[in-house]
């Protein structure tokens, strides 16, 4: 039976049919559908772990006890697991293990635009890359074998339009391998020095034997056209290259892209007059032929920076222009803002009312760095908000009165937990503020630690960020409501003036959950409104300015009632004229 999926739920498909037993993630666009879907199967166990780390880690102890197991991440959250990544390379496996990580070239939802590749060629790791969703799923399935055969965890590198992109699929039985003898054997599991010193030879020699497989395997194929044109490439930039050159080129697909080939590769390159190497993002392939002697074409006519398209490749390859349709229109551009009763939305009105340096983090509360809020100073990556604020006030102790950090409840308990712990062992004069919205908001509303629910939705402990805080010796911990303006003002500027480190933590639900319940929409009284703009300083979506005067969308406003507060004129009223 052939179904259209999505890349991400073709792997997910693919995990079932190969027999995964265990699969642990953290979320993080463009790979969180893998593990989603996978939820879907009842045979496979899934869950949301509080960071990638801990993913690698429970992925790599179900392998070893004999499970099929995964584990999937975005790719700055394979930085975060790089350091079981690398250790099980040299431990191996039992059962397979399969960890997927999902580039995001163009950085549609992300800090970077790093290469995942450099990860398996330094943990020595194979990695496959589909240019399909069809090669998703049967990737997947391959993958397995992969680990098994050679006994390592195999790496299955997505990137967005792979991810996201819908193709057919043929879909399959579940295939039962069962659960593995785990045999005790610490000279292969315990990786002491010494034992490590004889299992870096193994992963050597492991690695010879991989190339060797990877000469003649059948995910690197050839396809002669005209050999005027070679192209070798991987991924969605095989799709790109077949679409805008057509017979017009011989290609060579890398379906394996660690470790690569070589007399495959020199082979096809002896056959044609110039090869290009096309591959978004670094020169991994190219790096690779040219280390071998491989006289080939790249970085130095394709950029290295963002996503390529047909018409890049056709104009860089053909010098062919591809003619576009244009409309005489003007569209105003629209960038991502917080969602209309956004509970960051007042929180941040309150500090910029005070005037503070904000130390920033990943999430949905990131979009407060735009205007007219504007009130991120910096953002580095998870969790860096509540170290970076302590690293800026023992580099200048006057900034304490005046910096806040502020920090999502997922992202808190994924790498946060550790700088407040540092904040309260070293002394540091700081506040934190936890953007407790009771859900993982940015990636789509998954579950986390604190939500008190699991990926299935079945009840579980919540993690209670109160008693936590003082768990790790934080003594000031203060609770407030972002809708109450004054309030959360009040407490920030309380906190801020004492003394010691404190945690304040702004507690409202995401306005897209399904169970909150939104008061009527807000109108305006036009004959008491008089242009003054300051309901416009909070940024709201469903607010504007129509001849001169406030107007708000019925269809975007929730009654949140936060502009209600910044009108001095009581201008801003329900329908029903509270």
């Amino acid at each position: 039976m052939k179904k259209l999926m999505i890349g991400n739920e073709a792997v997910a498909r693919g995990l079932y049919e190969a027999g995964c037993r265990v699969v642990s993630s953290y979320p993080g666009t463009p790979s969180t559908e893998v593990t989603e879907f996978a939820a879907t199967y009842d045979d496979i166990y899934c869950e949301w772990a509080p960071n990638e780390k801990v993913a690698m880690e429970v992925a790599a102890g179900a392998a070893i006890a004999g499970a099929r197991s995964f584990c999937g991440m975005k790719h700055v959250g394979l930085n975060v697991a790089a350091d079981p990544l690398y250790t099980a390379s040299y431990t191996g496996v039992n059962a397979g293990m399969v960890i997927v990580v999902a580039d995001d070239p163009g950085m549609h939802s992300s800090q970077n635009e790093q290469d995942s590749r450099h990860h398996a060629m330094a943990s020595k790791v194979m990695m496959l890359e589909p240019s399909d969703s069809e090669e998703c799923l049967e990737f997947a399935k391959k993958a397995y074998e992969l680990s098994e055969k050679f006994d390592t965890p195999v790496i299955l590198r997505l990137t967005t339009r792979i991810a996201h992109s819908r193709s057919l699929v043929e879909v399959g039985e579940r295939a039962d391998p069962g659960l593995k003898e785990y045999t005790k054997d610490p000279q292969k599991y315990v990786m002491m020095p010494a034992m490590a010193k004889k299992r870096h030879v193994v992963v050597e020699d492991r690695i010879a034997d991989q190339i060797k497989w990877a000469e003649s395997c059948e995910l690197n194929t050839v396809e002669y056209n005209d050999t005027k044109i070679g192209v070798i490439s991987s991924g969605i930039c095989y799709d790109y290259a077949k679409e805008a050159l057509g017979d017009r080129a011989s290609y060579l697909k890398l379906g394996c892209v660690y470790p690569l080939p070589v007399d495959m590769i020199k082979a096809f390159a002896a056959k044609c007059d110039k090869v290009y190497v096309i591959e978004e993002l670094d020169d991994f392939i190219e790096t690779h032929c040219k280390k071998n002697g491989i006289d080939v074409i790249g970085k130095s006519v394709f950029t290295l920076q963002g996503e390529y398209s047909q018409s890049l490749i056709a104009k860089v390859i053909l010098g062919e222009e591809k003619s576009v349709l244009s409309a005489d229109v003007s569209v105003p551009g629209r960038p991502p803002v917080l969602c209309p009763g956004c509970p960051h939305r007042g929180l941040f009105y309150a500090l910029k009312k005070l005037k503070v340096t904000v130390s920033g983090d990943i999430g949905c509360y990131t979009l407060g760095a735009l205007e007219p809020l504007g009130m991120l100073d910096t953002c580095i990556c998870m969790g860096a908000s509540v170290s970076a604020l302590h690293g800026r006030n023992k580099a200048d102790s006057s900034n304490a009165k005046k910096s806040v950090a502020v920090i999502g409840d997922s992202t808190f308990i994924h790498s946060g937990i550790t700088g407040l712990i540092n904040i309260a062992y070293n002394k540091s004069d700081s506040v934190v503020i936890v953007l407790d919205n009771s859900i993982t908001g940015m990636t789509g509303h998954q579950q986390n630690p604190t939500t008190g629910y699991t990926i299935k939705g079945d009840p579980t402990s919540a993690v209670s960020l109160e008693k936590l805080a003082a768990a790790v010796g934080i003594n000031r911990v203060a609770v407030v409501d972002p809708y109450d303006l004054k309030t959360t003002e009040e407490t920030i500027k309380a906190e801020l003036e004492a003394d010691g480190p404190s945690l304040i933590i702004s507690r409202r639900p995401c306005a897209l959950l399904k169970y909150v319940k939104h008061n009527p929409p807000l109108t305006v009284d036009t004959d008491k409104c008089i242009g003054c703009k300051m309901c416009m300083k909070i940024g709201c979506p469903a607010i504007s300015i129509k001849d001169g005067k406030s107007c708000i969308d019925f269809t975007q406003c929730v009654g949140c009632g936060v502009c209600t507060q910044l009108c001095k004129f009581d201008a801003i009223t329900s329908k029903e004229g509270k």
